[in-house]
């Protein structure tokens, strides 16, 4: 049985646009497979490919500059910051 985690350790954050991406590299490919499964013509699945790696593309773009901004405006107000002060003792 493994030692119990201390509470002290922070867990990393999952990185959820790493998790995005992958799941829509994964249907660029499935998607054209299933396509062409059912019957439609193989230059009609290459397009449905192609459009989906360049919507894929783009949002991956998006994403990240969107981590960066956010990392960035956190950086510049010193963290996060809730609304209630706690006391302290």
């Amino acid at each position: 049985m493994p030692a119990p985690r201390p509470s002290s350790d922070p867990r990393p954050a999952p990185d959820t646009a790493s998790d995005v991406i992958r799941w829509a590299a994964f249907s660029c490919v499935l998607v054209p497979v299933v396509l062409v499964w059912y019957g439609t013509s193989l230059a009609g699945a290459t397009g449905a490919a192609l459009g989906l790696a360049a919507v894929t593309a783009a949002c991956r773009v998006l994403l990240r500059r969107s981590e960066r901004c956010a990392r960035h405006c956190e950086a510049q107000r010193g963290g996060r910051h809730t609304r209630e002060q706690t006391p302290v003792d």
